[in-house]
């Protein structure tokens, strides 16, 4: 698998808390001549987004973001809200905290809520594994796919460790029907991403691939 059909799995991000227009502008810019998969912006970006980049890239943006603790109605609303305003894409964050306290129906009705506000969109659903132990893992793809969430994700990159290839293989051991996995976080290297995919993983969530290709071109025009 060569750079560009990675770079066409890859939502590229920029999510940073103090990201500002002409970082979402260079952002969008970067995965449209990439041909990224999407762009994930901020929430408060989406409306602006889909006005500048007119329908030349997808949009993806966030729910109860980046720790997961919101109540399943804020989540809700972000979702609709971002959905309103033109994002084509939600990846939320679990509530890793009723995992922890063995609230599955809590959080199965909660996917299944999103599920419904986001209706054709794509859903991903972040469990942060550096945070759970193997078990909870493979009760969340239990609980992703059977809610019809789109991709189960690794980590928001905010929190610990991001993806590792042992994870990566063991949500794609255990998800079922359409549900499909995203790696996220820490991923700097088309040979870390390439890797993922090659363990079957759908999607790679990074910041930092388009710029690696970018200069790599760069070099090579010199």
């Amino acid at each position: 698998m060569n750079e560009m059909e990675i770079l066409r799995r890859v939502d590229h991000t920029m999510i940073k808390p103090a990201a500002s227009w002409e970082d979402i502008k260079r952002a969008c810019d970067e995965a449209m001549s990439c041909n990224c998969a999407t762009v994930v912006v901020p929430n408060v970006y989406v409306r602006k987004v889909k006005l500048y980049t007119q329908g030349m890239i997808k949009i993806d943006t966030l729910a109860g973001f980046p720790y997961g603790y919101n109540t399943t109605e804020s989540k809700c609303y972000e979702a609709a809200m971002a959905i309103k305003d033109g994002a084509d894409e939600i990846d939320m964050v679990a509530s890793v905290c009723n995992i922890k306290n063995e609230r599955y129906d809590y959080v199965l009705n909660e996917l299944k809520a999103m599920r419904e506000v986001c209706q054709d969109k794509v859903l991903k659903v972040i469990i942060e594994t550096c945070l759970l132990t193997d078990d909870e893992k493979i009760k969340l793809c239990e609980l992703v796919s059977e809610s019809g969430c789109d991709y189960i994700k690794t980590s928001t990159g905010f929190v610990g460790q991001g993806a590792t290839p042992r994870d990566v293989k063991l949500l794609v051991d255990h998800v079922s029907g359409k549900t499909k996995v995203k790696a996220s976080g820490g991923i700097d290297s088309f040979e870390q991403a390439g890797n993922y995919l090659k363990l079957g993983a759908d999607r790679i969530g990074a910041s930092r691939l388009v710029a690696a290709y970018k200069k790599k071109i760069a070099a090579v025009s010199d």
